[in-house]
């Protein structure tokens, strides 16, 4: 607790000392001493420059005078002629101030009063002057257009050796006032180029010079930049509808005399999230697909060999890949002379032949699946069949491509032993006749467990 109180006591302390040290001000009510000594400027008492003024006094040899006021006065702002007082230099042995607060081509008005402990001296003579005007900046500036999504600026070094480097300025048409985007060191450096711009769009430059002092130029000649153009985008895309598992995609050829590459894009949504599929130079390309009636859309875009990218969400197309073949309707199921007749129908013009797939359980843990291919007919006969065992039949339509439809409704048999021997003699009862007329109504049918029609 004494630590914390002893703290306290210390930073008060510092305060009060901190205040008395403040700089002495003019009195309003200051006695004027006529004997005190005034302040005479020497022959060459005033140096200008564009953003500071220096000043020099002869020496003051009175030992009552303790510091000078100094007054200033902005010639050309009539407003701060109200409070002209302006600094004090404490000590009677100094005999130089600097002013660093001064804009170019600005004039000032000075005058100065001595103080002692009691009294201020008569003001001396008011000494005018005018600041420096800016340095002018770069003597030559050009531009390089049509860059991909940038800017190239060159210019001529600064003959002034004060020149550290330059400030790069630059706004659009859309804008009023210059904005500083960059700062290039070196007097000797005369390039800066300007990045991630829009595309195919106009910037104005400029730039000024900076000294040591931080003090800068006059703004060089402005110069227009219009950044490159896209490549022209895709307006002509067509994909195919009834290719068997693919889809062909063709568009326009791009006129961009510096064209580089096409890119596919893919989507299962028109307005979805499209992902590339490929970079071609061709302006046709095929999309390969495992599945039948797939569908996708598609855009094309162009890059040029600045890498530049065309607009490519405005044009879409969509294409289809061969849908599957009617699917067979099962017509009947029969038990004939010890074997399985299976019938359907189908309508589909496409249908080269049929598969007929065949399951069923050779032992309680083993169960069996046998294709049968490129049955031509209508009809198809199983005579591979054993007593007291059940068989599931589906058939499937098969066009000249290889694509196979969906399943047809599976067909189930139990075949009895009874009914494969009540089978064979109604059989042997009818006279010969060609397979295709197996349909008779005086056979022993076998209807599916299921109505498959």
């Amino acid at each position: 607790m004494k630590l914390w109180t002893l703290v306290t006591l210390c930073t008060a302390s510092l305060l009060i000392l901190s205040g008395c040290a403040l700089k002495p001000t003019p009195k309003k009510d200051a006695v004027i001493d006529e004997s005190l000594p005034m302040v005479k400027l020497t022959k060459n008492g005033t140096i200008v420059d564009a953003n500071a003024i220096a000043l020099e006094w002869e020496r003051i040899e009175d030992p009552r005078v303790k510091g000078i006021f100094i007054y200033k006065i902005n010639l050309d702002d009539p407003k701060e002629k109200q409070n002209e007082y302006y600094d004090t230099v404490e000590n009677r042995f100094s005999t130089h101030y600097l002013d660093t607060n001064i804009k170019p081509s600005s004039k000032y008005g000075y005058y100065f009063k001595t103080y002692s402990e009691t009294a201020e001296s008569r003001k001396s003579d008011i000494t005018t002057m005018t600041s420096l005007p800016p340095m002018e900046s770069v003597s030559w500036i050009h531009s390089i257009e049509s860059m991909p999504r940038s800017a190239k600026i060159i210019w001529r070094p600064h003959i002034n050796q004060k020149v550290k480097g330059y400030v790069i300025q630059r706004k659009t048409l859309q804008e009023d006032s210059w904005r500083d985007i960059a700062t290039v060191n070196g007097r000797l450096n005369a390039e800066f180029i300007d990045k991630d711009l829009k595309d195919n769009f106009t910037y104005k430059y400029r730039i000024r010079a900076l000294t040591f002092d931080n003090l800068l130029s006059n703004p060089s000649q402005e110069v227009k930049v219009v950044t490159k153009e896209l490549p022209k985008e895709i307006t002509q895309i067509t994909a195919s509808m009834d290719l068997p598992r693919r889809i062909e995609i063709k568009w326009e050829k791009s006129d961009a005399p510096d064209f580089l590459v096409y890119r596919v894009y893919r989507s299962s949504n028109i307005n979805g999230s499209y992902s590339m599929v490929i970079d071609t130079k061709n302006n046709s390309y095929v999309d390969l697909i495992e599945e039948d009636g797939k569908e996708y859309f598609y855009r094309v875009s162009v890059f040029d060999k600045d890498k530049l990218e065309s607009i490519h969400s405005n044009h879409s197309a969509l294409g289809k890949t061969l849908i599957k073949p009617n699917t067979p309707s099962m017509v009947e199921a029969k038990l004939i002379k010890g074997k399985v007749v299976l019938s359907w129908s189908n309508s589909d013009a496409r249908v080269k032949s049929y598969n007929v797939q065949k399951r069923y359980k050779k032992s309680l843990v083993e169960s069996s699946i046998e294709d049968f291919e490129k049955i031509k007919g209508s009809q198809f006969v199983d005579s591979e069949i054993e007593a007291g065992k059940t068989y599931y039949y589906r058939v499937f339509s098969v066009d000249a491509n290889g694509i196979k439809s969906e399943p047809s409704i599976e067909i189930e048999l139990n075949v009895e032993e009874a009914a494969i021997v009540n089978s064979i003699n109604n059989a042997e009862k009818i006279p010969q006749q060609k397979s295709e007329s197996v349909t008779e109504p005086k056979e022993d049918v076998i209807v599916p467990l299921q109505d498959f029609n």
